[in-house]
């Protein structure tokens, strides 16, 4: 599933849309019709987490990566895309697996970026605010609420519980104040750390736990278990990552 990073990389490379108008559209999509997109510019692409935000003068559609999705830019994959868009210089967006609906403006600007790690606008403050006002959210589920840690997935969730040495099932409210901080720091540090590395084509070889099986701190088998309410799977090591509860 594409994580806040990667839609970071999909603004990038579809950049030069913005202010081109729209010339074909198509694809199985349901939930709107492509053809109100043809003659529509392109006045803006937004990124908010897992959410992309294509923006033209009568509307906005919301593009939701889900479990499976993808994109390709001026490509296709051998498979109908869910929505395809081409533009006046001849390029095109292609989208699949995805979940895509029209939003009204009211929805669109209440978008809060202070929540999107990948943001400039981002507030670990407020982060920290929410954390603290959920005593027993577990920190396996605290990560992948797109309330507070919007674009985390679980990828980045297991490498930053990681890192921080703290076991998934450990509460908000038994975290100490200093571990409570690195949460959060290294929520937003993994996120930009995990750019960099995806742009390198080298993510996996980072990876310090994630779909790992020896931990590499301990030398011994990592546990894995769909944990929480979120039922995500989590790799982590019973030795170094220490249960706060």
């Amino acid at each position: 599933m594409p994580e806040g990073p990667s839609l970071v990389i999909l603004k990038e490379q579809s950049a030069r849309f913005v202010g081109q108008d729209i010339v074909r559209a198509g694809g199985n999509v349901r939930a709107i019709d492509p053809g109100r997109l043809v003659g529509q510019r392109i006045v803006g692409l937004h990124t908010w987490g897992k959410h992309f935000l294509i923006e033209t003068p009568d509307l906005v559609l919301r593009i939701h990566f889900l479990l499976f999705g993808t994109y390709r830019i001026d490509e296709r994959r051998d498979k109908e895309p869910r929505l395809s868009i081409e533009t006046e210089d001849g390029g095109e967006m292609n989208f699949y697996a995805c979940a895509i609906r029209e939003i009204d403006r009211a929805t669109f600007e209440a978008y809060d970026f202070s929540a999107d790690v990948m943001s400039d606008s981002w507030d670990p403050k407020q982060a920290r605010k929410k954390l603290r006002a959920r005593p027993e959210l577990l920190a396996c589920d605290a990560l992948l609420d797109q309330d507070i840690f919007s674009g985390v997935g679980n990828i980045i969730k297991n490498e930053v519980l990681f890192r921080i040495r703290v076991h998934p099932l450990s509460t908000m409210g038994a975290l100490p104040a200093p571990k409570l901080r690195a949460l959060v720091d290294e929520a937003r540090q993994y996120s930009f750390d995990f750019l960099g590395w995806k742009k390198a084509f080298v993510l996996k070889q980072h990876w310090l736990a994630h779909a790992r099986k020896i931990c590499p701190r301990c030398d011994i088998p990592f546990k894995k278990a769909n944990l929480g309410n979120t039922r995500r799977r989590a790799f982590y090591c019973e030795r170094c990552q220490k249960l706060y509860n």
